[in-house]
């Protein structure tokens, strides 16, 4: 079984900062992608940045020079640091994770619970 625990959500201001994190637990054998999503209120949910096991990334238009997704491989654990927030940011982000358990022989797709960024004054 795996887990993908977040953490970092919660209320901002706009023109302010938040830095979300998440780590896999579980019987790992390799982590391929990971990325954060984000569903904001009637609407589908949507990418907002990737990043692959080499440190490629990408992002959606709307984040592109307010966000940056890192990595850290050593500790499993993918970042999303959210600088000049708009209060069109407001959302439930979701990390996801590409990974091969170690008792299962193809990568599969997991998803963490979600954490609610409010940007609001």
């Amino acid at each position: 079984q795996v887990q993908l625990v977040e953490s970092g959500g919660g209320l901002v201001q706009p023109g302010g900062s938040l830095r979300l994190s998440c780590a896999p637990s579980g019987s790992i054998f390799s982590i391929y992608s990971m990325a954060w999503y984000r569903q904001a209120p009637e609407k589908e949910r949507e990418l907002v940045a990737a990043i692959t096991s080499g440190g490629s990334t990408n992002y959606a238009d709307s984040v592109k020079g307010r966000f940056t997704i890192s990595r850290d491989n050593a500790k499993n654990t993918v970042y999303l640091q959210m600088n000049s927030l708009k209060r069109e940011d407001t959302a439930v982000y979701y990390c996801n994770a590409k990974l091969r358990m170690t008792y299962l022989p193809s990568p599969e797709s997991y998803w963490g619970q979600g954490t609610q960024v409010t940007v609001s004054s």
